[in-house]
């Protein structure tokens, strides 16, 4: 059996791919991805094929430098850059080249085992190719996927359930609970990579990012907004309608109030249990800055 380098392939380095040193801390790789991620994100590329395959080659990369086992067995050189292991610890480039391939004198494959043939206890274990003859580790896993996704800021709000397109094409269901803030990462059971030996399929993990919105603010479980009301109901008083994530609703507001007041409206924030509130802040607006009544009540004044 000869350990044979296939020349058709070379696996790209991540650290190159994501363009850190081998030095890089867990912080600056992940500060490098978030950075790459979100310039070639296929939302900000529509319908350039080159940018989503950067994109894809960028989330490769922090597949590897991103998790801390998949990262030491690279530093170590037991898997190569695709996430394939090598052979032998140190078997590849510094840092664990890959493109490796197994060639038997034989023909036959060198998964098959042979009676008696010294691989074949050393491939089970090490690709995980099924139980061996003296009780070895069961089918390896297939690989995780990574992917970098945007919610809607109502759905991170609310939770919801959404058929979202990843980069590479691939839709998934996706249940969003609520609560859900950017940097997190949801993982989808058996929605990664099927096993070549035979395993039970990989993750898919998508690291979220919320959107951000043009009337709400995110301050932990609650949420803060603006609204602007008119001189005669801060001074009289009165009901104005308020928009929040789950709908409308009617606010009184008090008599006398002022610009920076603030009201609350209970159990209307993020839908955690228990739910959050929202915060309404005062601002009030004159309808028509030019009223004659109005500046002769100024000018009396």
């Amino acid at each position: 059996m000869i350990y044979q380098k296939d020349p058709t392939h070379l696996a790209i380095d991540p650290y190159i791919v994501l363009g850190v040193p081998r030095s890089a801390t867990e912080a600056e790789i992940k500060k490098a991805y978030r950075a790459k991620a979100k310039a070639l994100h296929p939302d900000q590329h529509k319908d350039d094929p080159k940018k989503a395959e950067e994109f894809k080659r960028v989330s490769a990369a922090y597949e590897i430098l991103g998790d801390k086992e998949k990262k030491a067995k690279f530093d170590r050189g037991e898997i190569d850059g695709d996430g394939n292991p090598t052979g032998f610890p140190g078997g590849g480039h510094p840092g664990g080249a890959g493109g490796f391939r197994w060639q038997s004198t034989s023909g036959r494959s060198p998964f098959e085992g042979a009676q008696g043939d010294p691989f074949e206890d050393i491939l089970s274990g090490m690709f995980g190719g099924g139980r061996s003859r003296r009780g070895g580790p069961g089918p390896q896993k297939g690989r995780d996927v990574r992917y970098r996704v945007q919610v809607d800021f109502e759905d991170a709000v609310l939770g919801a359930r959404r058929r979202m397109t990843m980069a590479d094409g691939r839709a998934l269901d996706v249940n969003i609970p609520a609560g859900i803030d950017s940097g997190q990462t949801l993982r989808l059971k058996s929605q990664g990579q099927q096993s070549p030996y035979g395993g039970p399929p990989g993750d898919a993990l998508l690291e979220i990012e919320v959107r951000a919105s043009k009337v709400w603010e995110r301050d932990g479980k609650d949420l803060r907004m603006k609204l602007p009301i008119g001189l005669k109901e801060a001074v009289l008083g009165g009901s104005v309608e308020v928009k929040t994530p789950s709908g409308h609703v009617t606010l009184k507001v008090p008599a006398g109030s002022n610009t920076g007041a603030q009201l609350r409206l209970k159990g209307k924030g993020v839908k955690t249990t228990p739910p959050g509130d929202l915060y309404v802040r005062l601002e009030i607006v004159l309808e028509n800055p030019k009223d004659e009544g109005l500046r002769k009540w100024a000018e009396k004044s």
